[in-house]
C-alpha cells in the first residue's frame, strides 16, 4: 500500500472517530459472512458502529487523541466499536453479544475509557456498572425523595384539617336547616 493511500486511510479514520473518547476493541475473526452481517446490523440498530481496521493505520490515526492507547500492544486483526451513548452501555451490549452462542467468536479484547486502557476483564467489569440513564434516575430519585416526603408531611395534616372543617361545616349546615324547618 502506498504512503499516499495510507495517509488517505488515516485521514478518513481520524474524521470518523473525531469526537469519540471511549471505544472497545473486539475480535471478529471466525464469524461467517451471514453472522457478521447480522451482528453488525443488530449493533447498528443500537447506535453502535463497528469498523475493522489495520492496527498500524489506526494507531497513526488515533495518535494525539484520548484513544491513542487503544492499539498499544495489539497484534492480529481487531475491530473498533464505539457509540451507544456511553462506555457502560457499549460494554453491556458487546459483552451481551459475546455471551450469545450465535456470535461465538465475537469477544471484547480491550478498550479505552477516559484515555485509560482497558483489558478484556475490565470491559466485563464495566459492563456490570449502572448505565448513565440508570445513574441519572437514581440521582433524580435521591433529589426528589426529600421533597416528596416534605410535601406529603405538609399535605397530610392540612388534608386532615380540611376534612374536619368540611365535616364541621356539614354538621352546622344540617343543624341550621333543622332549626329552619322547625320554626
Amino acid at each position: 500500500m502506498s504512503k499516499y493511500i495510507k495517509n488517505l486511510l488515516v485521514d478518513d479514520l481520524r474524521s470518523r472517530l473525531a469526537g469519540v473518547h471511549d471505544a472497545l476493541l473486539v475480535n471478529m475473526v471466525g464469524l461467517n459472512a451471514n453472522t457478521n452481517t447480522k451482528l453488525r446490523a443488530e449493533l447498528r440498530d443500537k447506535g453502535i458502529s463497528v469498523m475493522v481496521v489495520k492496527n498500524s493505520v489506526a494507531a497513526r490515526a488515533l495518535a494525539g487523541t484520548p484513544m491513542a492507547g487503544l492499539f498499544d500492544g495489539v497484534t492480529g486483526c481487531a475491530a473498533i466499536c464505539w457509540g451507544a451513548g456511553d462506555i457502560v452501555a457499549l460494554a453491556k451490549e458487546v459483552t451481551r453479544y459475546a455471551k450469545d452462542a450465535k456470535f461465538a467468536p465475537f469477544q471484547p479484547t480491550g478498550g479505552v475509557m477516559d484515555g485509560e486502557r482497558l483489558s478484556s476483564a475490565q470491559v466485563d467489569q464495566v459492563s456490570k456498572w449502572p448505565s448513565r440513564e440508570e445513574q441519572l434516575s437514581l440521582l433524580v430519585g435521591q433529589i426528589l425523595g426529600p421533597g416528596a416526603r416534605l410535601a406529603s408531611q405538609l399535605s397530610g395534616p392540612g388534608g386532615a384539617l380540611a376534612s374536619q372543617i368540611k365535616q364541621k361545616g356539614e354538621e352546622e349546615g344540617e343543624q341550621s336547616s333543622g332549626e329552619a324547618e322547625g320554626t
